[in-house]
């Protein structure tokens, strides 16, 4: 049996040697220390985090389908997903403040 982890963000396999880290679905300075986590591609949390705000992850985007549904992160599960089940980059464009919607 495959043990290997799904990320709940892309869908994708996170296999052992790919660069991977644990998401808390409320952002731990709002209130999410000690709540649910998930554990993500690399990739997907920095994209998570370069396109919503912490107050925005509290409120709204605290659930793995709500993170999915956000028009931005849907484009780039789209991307991401053509790529290998390892693969890293830095996250290109622009972070929280200047954001595109």
């Amino acid at each position: 049996m495959d043990d290997t982890p799904i990320c709940p963000l892309c869908g994708r396999p996170i296999p052992p040697q790919a660069k991977q880290s644990l998401h808390h679905l409320i952002p731990r300075l709002r209130g999410g220390k000690g709540g649910p986590t998930v554990l993500l591609h690399q990739i997907c949390h920095n994209e998570i985090h370069a396109t919503l705000t912490e107050a925005e992850l509290a409120r709204q985007y605290n659930t793995t389908e709500a993170l999915r549904a956000h028009p931005r992160l849907a484009r780039f599960i789209a991307w991401v997903g053509k790529r290998p089940d390892d693969f890293h980059s830095k996250t290109p464009g622009a972070r929280r403040g200047a954001r595109r919607r």
